[in-house]
């Protein structure tokens, strides 16, 4: 008995010697107050901002507000059960998200947590929410076109790849559409894509998801959701989320299309932060570095040069306006970050012109830098000759007696104004716009039916391809129209109206 008892006590003391009784030490902090997902915390010495805080119950706080008096830390999900007195701890890990290859095809929330019910993410790597956006010397200029498959865009309002197109309009008039049309459009352009929906419904999100899955385009889609639904912590970190994950590809040297849908929705649920954490207010009751929230978001956006990989990130924001006012304070804020709005008009659209772009107000500041020549040279004058029939339109309508060449001229821009009606889920390659638009804008279409210009359009793309394949192939190889393209297009016009005359109106 005794020898048992000399062997537990040698055993007891080797593992008291091995034992690692070094004290660590911890920050701590204790909850003053919690209500609407925001924690007044006293202590927590040396905490980072944007610190995630390990708040208990495994649920996790950011660390927004650093005063001598306290932190403020905005829950980043359901914290109901944060009583005060409590005691919270920081981890030490600045807020970021886990990625792979695999989150691709997935709908995460704005940590990187799968949404649609399959396996969890293995994460490769952990990439920072916050991040200070590329130096001039590791950029270069935009150059490369990012085809949206939309013909009015790719004509007159350009989107190069590194670009910061912004998307605005009032409510319902077709931005999703827009957005959703571009990414359609990437499935053989060799372009990732991230689509962030920030305080949509859910039910408008499944439809989304339902449609990209239909046209076989989740594949190479990530989709970060905050609905509204979710609090507004959550909708304040996903567009930095969606941004993350793309600036994992754009390491790869790959090219990345994002989507901030929409970032009206996404002040605001910052402007609610804000105003618990008691931070002062400004105009509209945004705080002060509201213009600082997006600005460093969208400059994350980026075409790479080649020694440092050569990737991009074309962003398209999505902002919402109210009556069409483009100048109140979010939309010009976000306008002035970004190189062009394509801009979407209610009237336009209730007119029945979709895509509702109203050409006057949309400009692209990177313009025919970032076009294929084929499309520079039948598309040239197009925004200029669409904005000047705008304005005959509106003259015409006070006159009776017109000549016959304002005729002339209202007839032809109404055949081109038509042409350009297209729907989200029909996106064109860059050979069927040009030769649609070489067509249009030479006079081809003038006497076509108004109304059939669509039929028009539809079976005369399809004759190119069974009769004038070749021609096709040469635009979309050499990205040039040459002078036997332009002839060969000009006979193909001049066979298929032959052979359709009940599309032509009748001479008189």
């Amino acid at each position: 008995m005794a020898k048992h008892t000399d062997t537990f006590h040698t055993q007891l003391s080797t593992l008291i010697k091995q034992a690692n009784i070094t004290p660590t030490p911890e920050s701590v902090g204790t909850v003053m107050s919690f209500g609407d997902g925001v924690l007044q915390v006293k202590g927590l010495d040396d905490v980072q901002a944007g610190e995630l805080i390990d708040i208990g119950t495994n649920q996790y706080g950011l660390a927004l507000n650093l005063k001598k008096e306290g932190v403020g830390i905005v829950a980043l999900g359901d914290a109901s059960g944060v009583e005060a007195g409590q005691t919270v701890k920081r981890t030490g890990q600045i807020l970021s998200v886990g990625v792979a290859d695999s989150i691709l095809g997935r709908v995460v929330d704005a940590l990187g947590r799968p949404l649609d019910g399959k396996a969890a993410i293995k994460s490769k790597k952990q990439m920072p929410l916050e991040k200070i956006a590329p130096g001039i010397m590791a950029r270069q200029s935009v150059s490369v076109p990012l085809m949206t498959g939309i013909k009015a865009i790719d004509a007159m309002i350009p989107v190069g790849r590194g670009q910061r197109e912004l998307i605005i309009g009032d409510r319902g008039t077709g931005k999703t559409a827009v957005a959703l049309g571009t990414i359609l459009n990437q499935s053989d352009q060799d372009v990732l894509c991230v689509y962030v929906t920030i305080g949509q419904r859910r039910s408008s999100l499944a439809q989304f998801i339902q449609v990209l899955e239909d046209h076989d385009a989740l594949k190479y889609t990530t989709i970060v959701a905050a609905t509204a639904s979710d609090a507004a912590a959550q909708q304040f970190l996903a567009p930095y989320a969606g941004q993350a994950i793309a600036e994992y590809f754009l390491e790869q040297g790959k090219d990345v299309l994002i989507v901030f849908d929409d970032l009206s929705k996404h002040a605001q649920a910052y402007r609610e932060i804000s105003l618990l954490l008691r931070r002062p207010s400004g105009r509209e009751a945004y705080p002060g570095d509201v213009f600082y929230l997006h600005s460093r978001l969208l400059e994350r956006a980026v075409r790479l040069g080649k020694e440092y990989g050569g990737g991009s990130i074309t962003a398209l924001p999505i902002i919402e306006t109210q009556q069409n006012d483009i100048s109140a304070f979010i939309p010009t804020n976000v306008i002035s970050i970004t190189d062009g709005q394509i801009y979407l008009e209610s009237d336009l659209f209730n007119a029945g012109m979709k895509p509702a772009i109203n050409v006057g107000n949309s400009v692209s500041r990177v313009g025919s830098a970032a076009q294929y020549k084929a499309m520079k040279q039948v598309a040239g004058t197009m925004k200029l000759d669409l904005a000047q029939f705008r304005e005959l339109q509106a003259f015409s309508q006070f006159s009776s007696d017109l000549d016959d060449r304002t005729k002339a001229q209202l007839n032809r821009g109404e055949h081109v104004n038509a042409v350009l009606k297209q729907g989200w889920d029909a996106p064109l390659k860059l050979e069927e716009q040009v030769a649609v638009i070489f067509a249009a804008v030479n006079g081809f279409l003038d006497t076509v039916i108004l109304d059939s210009v669509q039929t028009w359009e539809a079976e005369y793309l399809e004759h190119l391809k069974i009769n004038y394949a070749t021609v096709l192939r040469a635009i979309a190889s050499e990205k040039v129209i040459s002078d036997a393209t332009t002839e060969s297009l000009k006979d193909a016009i001049v066979e298929f109206n032959a052979l359709h005359p009940e599309l032509l109106e009748v001479a008189e």
